[in-house]
């Protein structure tokens, strides 16, 4: 049987009740109230009545408020069993999700709870379960994510070079035109836009599967699209073609919407019809050409993107004229909110120059 526990002298039964009233946690208040009759003059017995709990109960309680005072009556979050994971094993099992499993030898593209279960086994001979499993990548801060598509061919090193001598790119033209002209800096890409369309992602109930309309017809048309994130602007055209008549039209769009007294530097990636010497560049414009395969490079791939998942999916498109109201109507509504060009736009490596 314990010693008899008395209560810290740094506080009394007012204090507690006042306290009490004051917190939102209900079982921290009840606690008090049972330890303020104690400081009243009742006995344990009695703060155990008032408490509804045992005796010993209410011992532990003082324990703790001797101990931590009033924070050390509210609960705290259970500790959990301990890892079957040592730190070392956790720190391997993260390198191998970061690296990715080698088809050759794991029989995988990608990793599964159930392939990491194994492989745990294999390496370490410790069994866990799926769940588990989940649990440690997500105390080490792995989630499933979507995989960003990269050309397998990008070379990596020149897309840092074009970042690294952009300003100075920027500075040649500064050089070629009157001084004190102001830089405007484009960016233009063109999009497909046609009846057999994307199906994103919705809100639905757990454990349905929600049904989206979809097309299998091949009509389709191009936007043709450009932005001045800097200035919240853009110039587009829905055309029925991709090729260089297209992107003639598409420059003196964009020349037309650049401030008089301006010059534009657009940047765009090397597709065939942005490098043939038939086009006539205006006055007012310099082409600027993306390294290939970087269209990471391109903001306006993000402003399809978004576009797409807003405005243009899930539907379907009964003819051309139908594909071409929608796509300007879209492209209107973005050039409509300048704050979502800027945004979506925006590169610091860009912008910093």
């Amino acid at each position: 049987m314990g010693w008899a526990l008395s209560l810290r002298q740094d506080f009394d039964g007012a204090t507690l009740c006042l306290l009490a009233r004051q917190t939102k946690d209900a079982n921290q208040a009840r606690r008090l109230l049972a330890l303020a009759s104690i400081y009243d003059g009742g006995s344990r017995s009695d703060a155990a009545r008032l408490g509804s709990v045992t005796v010993q109960i209410v011992r532990d309680w003082v324990e703790r408020f001797n101990t931590r005072g009033p924070d050390g009556l509210i609960n705290g979050k259970a500790p959990g069993g301990q890892s079957k994971l040592s730190d070392t094993q956790r720190q391997a099992l993260a390198k191998i999700v970061e690296r990715g499993p080698i088809p050759a030898i794991h029989g995988v593209v990608r990793w599964r709870r159930k392939d990491l279960v194994q492989w745990i086994f294999e390496e370490f001979r410790i069994s866990m379960d799926e769940t588990t499993v989940g649990r440690e990548l997500k105390a080490l801060g792995f989630a499933k994510l979507s995989a960003r598509p990269r050309h397998y061919a990008q070379n990596e090193m020149e897309a840092d070079a074009f970042k690294k001598g952009f300003p100075a790119a920027v500075a040649e033209v500064h050089s070629r035109i009157p001084p004190g002209t102001p830089i405007e800096l484009w960016r233009a890409d063109e999009a497909r836009i046609g009846q057999k369309n994307k199906i994103t992602r919705r809100w639905a109930r757990r454990g349905t599967r929600p049904v989206t309309a979809c097309d299998q017809r091949t009509m389709w048309a191009y936007i043709f699209g450009a932005i001045c994130p800097k200035k919240g602007k853009g110039a587009g055209l829905v055309l029925p073609y991709c090729d260089t008549d297209a992107m003639q039209q598409h420059l003196a769009e964009i020349s037309i919407a650049v401030d008089n007294g301006s010059h534009a530097i657009l940047i765009l990636d090397q597709a065939g019809w942005h490098t043939t010497p038939k086009l006539k560049v205006p006055d007012n414009m310099t082409l600027l050409f993306l390294p290939p395969r970087s269209p990471e490079l391109n903001p306006v791939e993000n402003v399809w993107q978004f576009m797409r998942d807003n405005w243009l999916s899930n539907r379907i498109f009964n003819d051309y004229d139908d594909i071409v109201a929608h796509c300007c109507g879209a492209w209107n509504k973005l050039v409509e909110q300048p704050w979502k060009i800027m945004s979506i736009g925006h590169r610091q490596w860009a912008h910093q120059s």
